[in-house]
């Protein structure tokens, strides 16, 4: 049978005990165990850290008994006094001192666990993932967890401080289009009927500022169900902001503010304000990307004023078909990227939709994949154009220019992160500004919203709404942190009449706009200041604070990539009882 607390009381965490002579009681798991004879170490393990106990059998055979029975992962409390420790070891805390036990605890046994839990563990995630709450006790785990909390932490007291107001939204709400699919819960009272787990709460937070609450903010539980990868989990939290009686700079600035506050305090990283900004059309011109990583260079180039003349059949027919020609300089990347290497990006580009690259790999000699059309000189001019020197890759695409921008865009990561360019430990933020308000949908030859339709056009292209929908730009603006997309953000439209010709152009009925929207819309007819506001991924941002490679690794019980959750096996199966109150019958399609 277990030990029981009785008359003993924590008076410290294992990783605070530092100061000799202190009498302390603690408790943990056990991490590991060494018996040397007559001599025992247990390093006892808790969040914050480990301490390290003795027992010795001549002082008191009963609790060295205790001690000797002890396994990894058993919860213990112990008593004693801290000495000065023989072997000393400085890496750690609590590596000078040890804890004379003279009162041990046995408060619960282990069985051997699937794994061990060490910090370096090489068990497949699948197995980790299943026993999650033993992945828990891993101290790099522990170190996201607590991390993420301190971030959390952080931007409650930064908001509070500025004037913002915590109010939370409903997490039943109607299904409304945002641009992934809704989760939906059937309605036990309304049979037919369902509510929506919202995907932000973009409708309610406005809805508050027509209620005068004119700063917000929440730690909203958020919800899409969309394919996951890395950075995308189907549930996630946002730190969601709505201001009223401000522009754009005024909500970016209070943003900037918070980003220095959050990394000063809980990394010591010094975040210079004001964080740089790019239009929309300038990232993807230098970087083929909205959501660019400026830690390095190889920004791409457009060298078709410099090519129109070569006679090159792939450059002519892009030019000619209105398309660009291209280039990005991998400085230093002729030694790392052979022929074979260069054909293994070929594939890959290929893989994104382009036809192919072309490559001037300078090595001794600058060996050129179109040299047979070049005449003389014209090698060097582009070699000059693009400050390509000895040792220089040379990666050339020409097509549409849609297409030779994301290709060079994921070309240019790739040649990155193989050439080892791409600086840890910097964090360079970035504004994206004036993105475009339309999105053209190629399969179907219409104009389709690139945002939410409550996004304020900026006021110079209002007019184009109905007449040239690619050259609308919204007042909304995209937060980027090393790559990462961390956070949206817009104006949002308050004026009635323009909201009407907003969902016209999207070629929305008015049946269409009561159906989904109409509560919002009868809302402004009773006037709402200006406003706009943000929605910042915390998860993300705990991601890149955390240096770590998943989201899975910042969130305490994540899904997979197929969305269930290995340890509590979710989703199930309902039983017919449950699906027959809710009037649902299961029709089970294959994938």
């Amino acid at each position: 049978m277990a030990d029981t607390m009785k008359g003993l009381k924590r008076t410290h965490y294992c990783g605070e005990v530092t100061e000799v002579g202190q009498e302390v009681v603690v408790g943990g798991f056990v991490d590991r165990i060494r018996n040397k004879g007559g001599v025992i170490f247990i390093v006892l393990r808790d969040r914050t850290g480990i301490v390290q106990l003795l027992f010795n059998d001549k002082s008191n055979p009963e609790i060295f008994e205790k001690a000797a029975s002890c396994h990894s992962e058993y919860v213990l409390m112990a008593k004693g006094k801290v000495v000065e420790r023989e072997n000393k070891n400085y890496k750690i805390k609590t590596g000078l001192v040890e804890v004379f036990v003279d009162d041990l605890r046995i408060l619960a046994k282990a069985q051997t666990p699937p794994f061990e839990i060490v910090s370096d563990s090489n068990v497949n995630e699948e197995l980790r993932l299943k026993y999650r709450f033993l992945d828990l006790r891993r101290e790099p785990l522990q170190r996201n967890i607590i991390m993420r909390h301190e971030i959390a932490k952080v931007t409650r007291e930064y908001f509070y401080e500025n004037g913002f107001i915590e109010i939370e939204t409903p997490m039943m709400m109607k299904s409304t289009p945002e641009g992934a699919r809704d989760y939906l819960i059937p309605s036990r009272v309304h049979q037919g009927k369902f509510y929506a787990l919202p995907q932000s709460p973009q409708i309610y937070k406005q809805l508050l500022m027509i209620s005068g609450y004119d700063r917000y903010i929440q730690l909203a539980r958020c919800f899409r169900d969309e394919d996951l990868r890395a950075d995308r989990q189907p549930e996630f939290t946002q730190i969601d902001l709505e201001m009223s009686f401000v522009d754009a700079e005024d909500i970016q600035e209070c943003v900037e503010g918070f980003v220095q506050r959050v990394f000063k305090e809980v990394m010591n990283v010094d975040i210079p304000t004001p964080l740089p900004r790019l239009t929309f059309a300038d990232a993807m011109n230098r970087y083929g990307s909205d959501k660019p990583d400026t830690r390095f260079g190889f920004e791409i180039q457009d060298i078709s004023e410099i090519v129109k003349d070569i006679d090159f059949v792939v450059f002519q027919n892009a030019l000619s078909d209105g398309g660009s020609v291209r280039a990005i300089n991998v400085k230093n990347g002729a030694g790392t990227y052979t022929r074979k290497e260069i054909d293994k990006l070929v594939e890959h580009a290929k893989g994104i939709g382009a036809k192919g690259l072309a490559y001037i790999r300078w090595a001794d000699e600058p060996n050129c994949s179109f040299k047979k059309f070049l005449k003389d000189g014209e090698l060097e001019t582009v070699c000059n154009a693009v400050g390509a020197e000895k040792g220089d890759l040379v990666l050339i695409c020409a097509d549409k220019n849609k297409t030779v921008l994301s290709t060079l865009g994921a070309i240019r990561l790739i040649c990155g992160k193989r050439l080892d360019v791409i600086p840890e430990d910097k964090y360079n933020f970035l504004w994206i500004t004036e993105m475009p308000f339309f999105e053209h949908d190629d399969d179907n030859d219409t104009w389709v919203a690139a945002h939410h339709p409550f996004t304020m056009p900026m006021e110079e292209c209002i007019e184009y709404l109905d007449t040239d929908p690619a050259n609308v730009r919204a007042k909304a603006w995209d937060l980027v942190l090393n790559g990462t997309e961390l956070s949206s953000g817009s104006m949002r439209i308050t004026d009635f009449e323009l909201q009407q010709r907003m969902f016209e152009a999207l070629g929305m009925t008015d049946e269409e706009i009561q159906a989904k929207f109409g509560f919002l819309v009868d809302a402004y007819r009773y006037a709402a200041p200006p406003h706009g506001g943000m929605g910042i991924g915390l998860d993300r941002l705990a991601m890149i604070m955390c240096k770590a490679d998943s989201l899975r690794d910042v969130t305490a019980f994540p899904k997979v990539q197929n969305a269930s959750e290995l340890m509590s096996e979710c989703p199930s199966v309902v039983d017919e009882e449950s699906l027959s109150v809710l009037g649902i019958k299961v029709d089970v399609k294959e994938n």
